[in-house]
């Protein structure tokens, strides 16, 4: 498995802390997929802000429930277990 340099929780200071309070309050937690990007936190608030632009909208025709068995079917085609 690959092993990637991450910032916890508790050293986040910053933008990344602020990103990381958020996450808390959408998961209540702080998953590994979003610490993975921690290094560079621009690029994970676009990554986030995309994610929230496509999966938590009301615009489409899907639902939430919906767009979710989706990402699981293409988390599962992919083999990655997030």
């Amino acid at each position: 498995m690959t092993w990637i340099r991450t910032v916890g929780v508790e050293e986040a200071a910053g933008r990344l802390a602020r990103t990381y309070r958020q996450a808390v309050e959408r998961a209540g937690r702080v998953f590994g997929i979003v610490r993975a990007m921690s290094l560079h936190p621009q690029m994970l608030d676009a990554s986030m802000g995309l994610y929230l632009a496509i999966m938590k909208t009301d615009a489409g025709h899907l639902s939430g429930r919906q767009r979710e068995m989706l990402a699981t079917v293409v988390s599962r085609v992919n083999d990655c277990h997030y």
